[in-house]
């Protein structure tokens, strides 16, 4: 995986005025942009979308036990008397009700459809390394199947829509770090450290700033004739340039009135202000199509889950009711949208520890402006151990909607053709239906 970290260039850039770009209007006819909020460590999203009909609701307070989230808690949501989100989400809620927030329920990792009868026989082929957050974390990101496949879905559509949708910097940016999902097979990604690229400086005297990037460039100038050095030398080329340009162009940002969560730097509430920032300037950089890659981190909790989760679930909605209003705010509501993705579902059994234990299908959340909301997607599984959705018997449910439809989904609505949809998601052939038409 090759990326170019303006966080790794920084240090060495001396900056000028952006001149002509400060002056291009901050629009962008037919701009559109795809932000993926990962939640690492697998996301409990029996406890985000939850029965809410009083017999559905006893029988899944009785599954849950101490897990179970209180009935006269719940958010309910309009044209949906059966399900109701975790208190935590109001905004969720708000945008779900007002038709700019869907939510799709049970998918997962598929490389084919399958039942349960297939999974328990073991006659059907089934993604790599089930259960597992390394693999299962790859398989949602490279969309593939196996997890030897080293480019993602998005570096695959940016690979096929040109390296020109980006502008002057990459189509695709990572606020989170080095991701596979962000990786194509001739495009080239770029990671931005959130809070440090809108002020990408030497923190030295200017003479001693000139003096080090000469020195650091003239090496990057040296012809070594070994390729795997050359290469290396490229990528840290491209990450000065890179920088300087955007740097430049965030000299020139609107200032945002949207206030966005506290945190540290690596805080989601970070992550999606450099990202409203970037797209900001969207026109001074040429960016006619930009994808971006985030990630809340902490849900792997296999004990004292119900405070750990209820906050991390906040945290979310919260960082998306900011990202919202500050595309509203930057009139691109309709252009810009949000989906989660993460490893696998937890399963509805309590383990003896308090937490809940890796599981299969998951529910997702998708909101913007072009989302046709208002709706829950998918099939909801029956909520019993041992069930018809049951893959194990512990209530961890098999996907009725696999990863690569729910991929597919967003990346027509971004300008896939259909034609080259199958080098972006290869197994998306397997599956008659491949819209879901929640976007």
């Amino acid at each position: 995986m090759q990326y170019a970290s303006l966080a790794a260039a920084g240090n060495l850039l001396g900056l000028r005025p952006f001149g002509s770009l400060a002056a291009l209007a901050q629009t962008s006819p037919g701009y559109k942009a795809l932000v993926c909020i990962f939640l690492y460590g697998g996301n409990d999203a029996n406890n985000m979308l939850i029965p809410a009909a009083s017999a559905d609701y006893a029988n899944y307070a009785s599954l849950r036990g101490p897990l179970a989230i209180p009935q006269g808690s719940l958010l309910h949501l309009n044209g949906q008397s059966s399900l109701a989100l975790n208190p935590n989400m109001p905004h969720l809620q708000t945008a779900f009700n007002n038709g700019s927030a869907a939510l799709l329920a049970n998918v997962g990792t598929l490389v084919q459809p399958l039942t349960v009868a297939q999974y328990q026989a073991g006659t059907a082929t089934l993604p790599e390394n089930l259960f597992s957050h390394n693999d299962q974390q790859v398989l949602w990101q490279n969309a593939d199947g196996v997890s030897s496949t080293t480019t993602g879905w998005a570096g695959r559509m940016s690979d096929i829509l040109g390296a020109t949708s980006g502008g002057t910097l990459p189509m695709v940016m990572s606020v989170a770090g080095a991701q596979i999902f962000c990786s194509g097979n001739q495009s080239q990604p770029v990671v931005v450290a959130p809070g440090t690229s809108s002020a990408v400086s030497c923190n030295q005297l200017p003479a001693a700033c000139s003096a080090r990037l000469a020195s650091a460039q003239q090496l990057l100038s040296f012809d070594t004739g070994v390729k795997l050095i050359q290469a290396d030398e490229t990528i840290t080329s491209n990450a000065y340039t890179y920088s300087a340009t955007l740097a430049q162009a965030l000299a020139s940002a609107p200032t945002l009135s949207t206030v966005f969560p506290a945190g540290g730097s690596g805080s989601l509430g970070a992550q999606l202000q450099q990202i409203a920032q970037i797209i900001s300037v969207r026109s001074a950089i040429g960016a006619s199509r930009q994808i971006f890659f985030a990630l809340l981190g902490g849900f792997d909790t296999h004990s004292s889950e119900t405070s750990t989760h209820n906050a991390l679930l906040g945290q979310l909605d919260a960082g998306l009711l900011a990202f919202n209003q500050s595309m509203a705010e930057l009139n691109l509501a309709n252009q810009v949208t949000t989906f989660t993705m993460s490893d696998f579902n937890r399963v509805l059994q309590p383990n003896t520890a308090g937490g809940s234990d890796h599981a299969w299908g998951s529910h997702h959340l998708i909101t913007g402006g072009a989302v046709h909301g208002g709706q829950v997607y998918g099939t909801f599984p029956t909520l019993a151990l041992g069930g018809p959705d049951d893959a194990i018997g512990n209530g961890s449910w098999l996907p009725t909607t696999s990863n690569s439809q729910y991929a597919n989904t967003l990346a027509s609505w971004f300008g896939v053709p259909a034609a080259q949809m199958s080098t972006v998601l290869p197994c998306l052939a397997n599956f008659s239906t491949q819209s879901l038409g929640f976007v």
